[in-house]
C-alpha cells in the first residue's frame, strides 16, 4: 500500500490553506470584506498563531462548512478492491477516479493476503493463496479464450489489488478520519488513513492534527462493540454516563444539583 499527497504542496498549504480558513471563518463575523480578510491574513497583519486560534475553536464548534474550501489530492495504490468498497461509500465533498477492471486487461493482477491468513496453519494459508493463483489464472484462460475482459473481471477476488485517485476537502477528511482511524475499523483501510494522516502532516502539521479518530474530538467513544473498553483511547459513553448518574445521585443526596452547561 502506498499514498502520496499529490495537491497541495508545502509551498501551496502554507501560503494559501490556513488563510483560506481563516477568510471563510471570519467572514462570517466581520464587516470586512473577505479580499481585505484574505490580505491581512496573508501580508503578516494576522499573525498564523491568531489564524490558528479561530480556526481551531470554529472546528471544534462544528462549524464545518469553513473547511470545505480547501481540498487534498491523494495518489493511492496497491490496496485492495476490499479497501475500495469500503472507501468510495464515503460521498459528500469527494472525488474518486479508479483503475478500471473492464478497460484495463491485467497481464498479471497482484493481490493481498491479510496478516491473519498470513501466519495462520501453513496449510490453510497455502489453500487462500492457491485459490487467489486459481481464479487469477483462469482470468486469464478466459481473456485468451476471447471473454471480454468486462466479464473475465468477474473471476477475480475482492483481495485483488487496484489503484485510484481521491481529492477530498477537509470536512470530508476529517469526517472519513474520525470513522476510519478508530480501532474498530477494518485494519486494511486503517492503516490507509494513518497513512493519509502522515501526508496531511507533511504539509500542515496544524490541520493534520484535526484526523483522528472520533472518540478525540468526542471525548468519549460510542462504539457498541467497544461496551468492555478494550480500546482504552476514550472511556465507552455508558461509563460516562453511569459516572454522571452517579455525582447527579450523590449531590441530589446532599440536597444540590451538579451544574449543567
Amino acid at each position: 500500500m502506498r499514498v502520496r499527497l499529490l495537491f497541495p504542496t508545502p509551498e501551496v498549504a502554507a501560503q494559501a490553506y490556513l488563510p483560506l480558513i481563516y477568510t471563510a471563518c471570519r467572514t462570517c463575523y466581520s464587516e470586512l470584506d473577505p479580499q481585505e480578510i484574505f490580505d491581512r491574513a496573508t501580508d503578516g497583519r494576522v499573525t498564523p498563531e491568531k489564524q490558528q486560534e479561530l480556526v481551531r475553536k470554529v472546528i471544534e464548534s462544528g462549524h464545518g462548512s469553513t473547511i470545505e474550501h480547501i481540498v487534498f489530492t491523494f495518489a493511492i495504490s496497491g490496496v485492495t478492491r476490499t479497501l475500495s468498497h469500503q472507501l468510495v461509500r464515503h460521498r459528500a465533498g469527494l472525488a474518486f477516479d479508479q483503475q478500471s477492471q473492464r478497460y484495463l486487461k491485467y497481464r498479471e493482477p497482484a493481490y493481498m493476503v491479510p496478516g491473519s491468513i498470513a501466519d495462520a496453519d501453513p496449510e490453510l494459508r497455502e489453500r487462500f493463496t492457491d485459490a487467489l493463483d486459481d481464479s487469477l489464472a483462469f482470468y486469464g484462460e478466459l481473456l485468451e479464450a476471447g471473454i471480454p475482459g468486462e466479464d473475465a473481471r468477474f473471476v477475480m477476488p475482492n483481495a485483488t489489488r487496484t489503484n485510484l485517485v481521491m481529492t477530498a476537502n477537509l470536512r470530508a477528511l476529517i469526517h472519513m478520519s474520525g470513522l476510519r482511524l478508530c480501532t474498530m475499523a477494518q485494519w486494511e483501510i486503517r492503516r490507509l488513513f494513518q497513512l493519509i494522516r502522515h501526508e496531511v502532516f507533511t504539509v500542515s502539521p496544524f490541520l493534520g492534527a484535526f484526523l483522528a479518530p472520533k472518540c478525540v474530538p468526542l471525548g468519549y467513544c460510542d462504539e457498541d462493540r467497544n461496551r468492555d473498553e478494550h480500546c482504552p483511547i476514550r472511556p465507552h459513553k455508558d461509563s460516562v454516563l453511569g459516572a454522571w448518574s452517579e455525582k447527579r445521585a450523590a449531590a441530589k443526596a446532599a440536597g444540590r444539583d451538579l451544574p449543567v452547561r
